[in-house]
């Protein structure tokens, strides 16, 4: 199983964050080439190498072309991930506010809508604006059309959005895990005035994720950091046991005292463990709420970080049809889920037990089969092979192209797996 490991300690920001997937491997030239097919112009991007209390890292811009005013020479401004917030981690650099304004969510989702980017990498990124604008809008009692976007309508916060949800498609984890986030202390200036750390938007971004204050004096998790981890991770807590493939760090601009001013990106592979580990069952039972909500509800709960949603068919008092659901968690988010549950559905009361699971130890496998690759996963029980299945979603965009059934496909991708020599771990 693919595992993707976003080390917090000092903080995140978007332009950490592709600093890191950057360091780790992520191709510049593919990320320059998806963000372009945004269609917006005058800008450029950079990534240097720099070093953070003796730590090499990639420092990752949005570079901006002189105006006409400036002398012949200058160079390009860069963007400081900052606005109206003064965000500690770029606040010392010599960036400076963009030139061409800020761009309306509905422009942002166009431009995304019409971008050469994949469907899901789209939905996804959308998703992020509609989700930052809603905080907005929550925090200033004000209906979402009339929020002035700061964060979000500035050109580096589209750059670190739609970047780093290309980014985590292109690493294509099975997992992303992130350590609890360090915030920083003290207070910021945002544009309705001097908040303490962390700034209001941040805080209801980090709603039931852990959080910590080393004691800096500074604002270390910003909007569009705190926007980015919260979305990509399904679980917080320490290093899952994995074998490290690649290892990437992502600089913020200014050095901070006692400790490296970087985020930090483990990817690799699980490694088998033995024995079970605790999962948290929720369950209650409906009869009076719209079914349309269910599929919202799944998607949310999804996006907290629940295992698994399952919902069945009762019968339940006054012979009346219900559903009954069912949702596994980490312990730790527990509390979250809960939160979903009573403001998105009509239930009055929810059971919750602790459990142990075993979980068979998992890897995904690349075939190459007449019609192109597809991802197998493969589970293991004390090292022996008990299942393996094509991943569904690559034998229907197969069958789709090859103008094949589904189940040829996924019986082709089932004999390149038998008939494999040697088989081959997809990176």
């Amino acid at each position: 199983m693919r595992i993707l490991y976003l080390d917090c300690f000092s903080g995140a920001s978007g332009d950490m964050l592709l600093g890191a997937f950057l360091d780790a491997g992520l191709p510049m030239e593919e990320l320059r080439a998806a963000l372009g097919s945004l269609a917006i112009d005058g800008y450029d991007l950079s990534a240097s190498r720099v070093s953070r209390a003796g730590i090499a890292a990639t420092k990752f811009d949005v570079l901006e072309p002189r105006t006409s005013t400036e002398a012949p020479g200058a160079h390009p401004h860069r963007h400081d991930h900052a606005h109206t917030h003064g965000h500690g981690h770029d606040e010392a650099s010599t960036r400076v506010a963009p030139a061409h304004g800020h761009h309306a969510i509905a422009e942002i989702k166009a431009r995304i809508g019409r971008s050469g980017l994949p469907a899901a990498t789209q939905t996804r990124a959308a998703a992020l604006f509609d989700r930052l604008a809603d905080v907005e809008a929550e925090i200033h009692q004000m209906p979402v059309e009339q929020i002035h976007l700061h964060e979000v309508g500035a050109l580096d916060s589209i750059i670190d959005i739609v970047g780093a949800v290309f980014a985590l498609d292109w690493f294509a984890a099975d997992v992303i895990v992130a350590s609890p986030l360090n915030v920083g202390g003290g207070t910021v200036q945002c544009a309705h005035g001097t908040f303490p750390v962390p700034a209001p938007a941040t805080a209801r971004l980090l709603e039931g994720i852990p959080i910590y204050s080393s004691g800096a004096q500074i604002e270390l998790v910003t909007p569009t950091g705190a926007l980015l981890v919260t979305a990509a991770a399904t679980r917080y807590g320490p290093i899952p046991p994995m074998r490290i493939d690649r290892i990437g760090y992502g600089a913020g601009a200014r050095e901070l005292a006692g400790t490296p001013n970087v985020l930090r990106v483990l990817v690799g592979t699980s490694i088998e463990e033995t024995g079970t580990d605790p999962i948290t069952t929720l369950q209650f039972e409906v009869d009076d709420m719209n079914p349309q909500i269910f599929g919202a509800l799944m998607d949310r709960l999804y996006e907290a970080g629940a295992v698994e949603v399952m919902y069945s068919p009762v019968q339940m008092k006054k012979n009346r049809p219900g559903t009954f659901v069912t949702i596994l968690t980490q312990p730790e988010g527990r509390d979250a889920l809960l939160d979903i549950v009573f403001r998105e559905t009509t239930t009055l009361g929810v059971r919750f037990q602790d459990v142990q699971r075993e979980c068979l130890a998992r890897e995904v496998l690349t075939v190459t089969t007449p019609v192109g690759e597809v991802r197998m996963k493969i589970a293991r029980r004390r090292g022996v092979v008990v299942n393996a299945q094509p991943e569904f979603e690559d034998c229907v965009r197969l069958a789709r192209q090859a103008g094949a059934s589904v189940k040829e496909v996924q019986a082709m991708a089932s004999r390149a797996y038998l008939d494999r020599d040697p088989p081959h771990r997809q990176h």
